[in-house]
């Protein structure tokens, strides 16, 4: 399973599209087996998804994410986690632990309306 959780520093972004980075970390057997980190190649309408889908993700985590980059990466198979606040590594041990939980918001209500398409 390979999750990219959408990053600013050592934080999970708020602003998908906006966001400084991915890192991409592999889980097998209910563990990490690698962990990398990727710059965002930047925002353009419907190209993050393509992106991530070539590198393999099965699961995107963010913060916020506009309603259309949502349905892009479900088009691919792709699992979305919205709702994620906090450090990426304490993102990763809820993830192992089963207490990520998505809240399915879209961004609406910030100063990237309209921008969060991925």
């Amino acid at each position: 399973m390979l999750l990219a959780i959408a990053m600013d520093g050592s934080e999970v972004s708020q602003h998908f599209g906006h966001c400084e980075g991915f890192e991409l970390v592999n889980i097998e057997e209910g563990k990490v087996s690698s962990r990398s980190t990727i710059p965002n190649p930047g925002h353009r309408p419907g190209f993050l998804p393509v992106f991530l889908s070539e590198k393999g993700v099965d699961l995107i985590i963010a913060g916020g994410m506009g309603g259309a980059a949502q349905q892009l990466f479900r088009e691919r198979g792709i699992e979305v986690c919205t709702g994620a606040r906090g450090s990426i590594d304490g993102v990763i041990d809820d993830y192992l632990n089963g207490r990520l939980v998505s809240d399915n918001s879209t961004c609406r209500e910030h100063g990237f309306e309209g921008q969060c398409n991925g």
